[in-house]
């Protein structure tokens, strides 16, 4: 059972994770051809405060 974990920045709509979800379920199935049942998308949303670069949290980038 493929399980795909994504990381980003919160932000995004329900509806856009949904189809994020979505996108990824379908290449995942015409890939390793798996059924969809078979395919778990865990989104893991992360503060921007949270986010570093650089040293630099992701908040106080320009």
């Amino acid at each position: 059972m493929p399980v795909l974990h994504v990381e980003m920045l919160e932000g995004r709509t329900p509806e856009q994770k949904k189809q994020y979800a979505q996108a990824l379920t379908e290449v995942t199935i015409r890939t390793l051809g798996v059924p969809p049942e078979a395919v778990d998308v865990l989104i893991t949303e992360i503060k921007r405060q949270d986010w570093f670069i650089a040293g630099v949290p992701f908040s106080e980038k320009k």
